[in-house]
């Protein structure tokens, strides 16, 4: 899988209201599909990494979060989105466990899994520890400006205001790659 990006969830794909995990809470942030689905007719693949501490914090169970990602995947794929994998931490910041962004765990089990080049892969979130988790993983990163940090992360390779301006960048980045290599 060449083309491929890790997207962080809440604040990202959808709008971020603290430790969400019902259903009729679930709203895309506006814009974010139409620039989803440009990456994706270009041929690019989706994982989605996410933390989820209100599993551990006991706000929710695990299986309330899984109910809430095959809805969010449903009306992904209503809309012509598709997500390839998701992958979450269930753990507690404190746990110190290596799946918690900003640690590289979920994207290296993930390389793993579908054999990817993470140095080929990008990561957009809206945190800094989303941006530390890609560059930890080797990933080139897009900080997007719909979420909990609007301050823009300048270790990001790129800051967007949406995933249609990161979409269009990560486009125009591709496009003059191939370009020097012809």
């Amino acid at each position: 899988m060449d083309k491929l990006i890790f997207l962080d969830r809440d604040g990202t794909i959808i709008e971020d209201s603290g430790h969400i995990y019902k259903v009729e809470k679930l709203k895309f942030i506006p814009r974010s599909l139409v620039g989803l689905k440009k990456l994706q007719d270009r041929g690019y693949k989706f994982l989605i990494v996410t933390n989820q501490a209100g599993i551990a914090k006991g706000l929710y169970l695990e299986k309330d979060y899984f109910i809430f990602k095959k809805e969010m995947h449903k009306r992904l794929e209503e809309q012509g989105i598709t997500i390839t994998a998701e992958y979450f931490c269930p753990h507690n910041p404190d746990e110190h466990c290596n799946c918690r962004k900003p640690n590289p765990g979920m994207l290296e089990k993930a390389a793993k899994d579908f054999n990817l080049d993470l140095e080929k892969c990008w990561m957009i979130g809206d945190k800094s520890s989303d941006i530390l988790a890609g560059k930890n993983a080797g990933c080139k990163t897009i900080h997007v400006l719909t979420g909990e940090c609007k301050t823009p992360v300048s270790y990001a390779d790129f800051v967007a205001r949406d995933l249609i301006e990161a979409g269009d960048y990560i486009l125009n980045v591709s496009t003059i790659q191939i370009n020097k290599n012809t």
